[in-house]
């Protein structure tokens, strides 16, 4: 036995009233495994739609939420090769919301010596997001316009610098005159508030009359007619996510006058796939190291105050990852 650890539990699905701070065996990394001292946890609204049942998968409760994280490897399981006891590492996992957490060796990352912990665990969902969404699903070419919604947000500030580092122009919607602050600092070459009148206008206006080459939709619901408005001849629009939780309505014969695409983006199958995740290293590696594309902390938390770390992001004010700290 290894002893006791502080985690999320999860019981039954629900918002943040459905999280308590439980006390949990320490796990043991099976073949090909790592365990990791978590020492930060990155906070997406997918967590929140998997602790309401609401995700992609099916989530089996009871169950600790928590997909990305950072810290210190404490054991390797068999057969991992690559990694050591004692390496201060981002991951890709589950049950990220506790002291510890387990990884399959293959989603485990070296992050820069000089980044916190909070940045190390900000980086692996939003940056491999943002690459497989502009660069294998959305196929985007030097000199063409992307739009960004919640561009202030984890993901979105990600993609901001994703895309400059491919050569894209940018177009950031945020909610707030002081987020889109943070966009422009970032790289946007265009920054709207999401709430102003005519915004499809003024998008068209912004890019010389062209609209958007690219758009990603993470918002969905009653915006998601009026994002395929704002889009150019083939322009694809990247379908991330439904922050609105609402239904999306759309007539696809509309796509054949503009020959425009609607393309999904799910981040979990690509894990899986070797060749993918060689280009998403191979691309995002040197980047990192440059100091291109650092991550954008927001919001800290302490792991026992879970709840009203999920309730600032139903909030919608973050800028940036909200991290939670074991």
């Amino acid at each position: 036995m290894l002893g006791s650890m502080k985690a999320i539990l999860v019981e039954q699905p629900g918002g943040p009233e459905a999280l308590r701070l439980a006390d949990l065996p320490i796990p043991r990394p099976g073949p090909q495994q790592v365990r990791i001292r978590v020492e930060a946890a990155g906070l997406n609204f997918a967590d929140i739609l998997y602790v309401a049942g609401e995700y992609l998968t099916r989530t089996r409760y009871p169950t600790v939420p928590g997909m990305e994280f950072a810290g210190v490897i404490e054991e390797l399981g068999e057969g991992v090769k690559g990694l050591r006891v004692g390496q201060r590492v981002a991951a890709l996992g589950s049950g990220a919301f506790a002291e510890y957490a387990l990884a399959s060796a293959q989603a485990v990352f070296a992050v820069p010596p000089q980044w916190s912990a909070a940045e190390a665990a900000a980086f692996p969902v939003s940056y491999l997001t943002a690459f497989f969404a502009l660069v294998v699903q959305g196929r985007a070419q030097p000199g063409e316009w992307v739009l960004i919604q919640a561009a202030a947000g984890a993901l979105g500030t990600a993609a901001i610098q994703v895309a400059r580092a491919l050569g894209l122009r940018v177009v950031a919607l945020a909610s707030r005159e002081e987020k889109l602050e943070l966009c422009r600092r970032l790289g946007a070459e265009v920054a709207l508030l999401s709430t102003q009148e005519n915004l499809v206008e003024a998008v068209k206006e912004a890019t010389g009359g062209h609209g958007v080459d690219l758009l990603m939709e993470v918002v969905g619901g009653d915006g998601f007619a009026q994002s395929l408005r704002m889009l150019a001849y083939r322009g694809r629009l990247l379908v991330i996510g439904s922050a609105s939780r609402s239904l999306a309505q759309m007539h696809p014969v509309a796509l054949m006058k503009g020959n425009q695409s609607v393309i999904g983006v799910w981040l979990t199958p690509f894990l899986s796939d070797p060749k993918a995740m060689r280009e998403a290293t191979e691309f995002l590696s040197p980047q990192l190291a440059s100091g291109q594309l650092r991550p954008i902390v927001g919001e800290r938390f302490p792991l026992e105050e879970a709840a009203r770390a999920f309730e600032f992001i139903l909030s919608r004010r973050n800028t940036g990852k909200v991290i939670l700290e074991p």
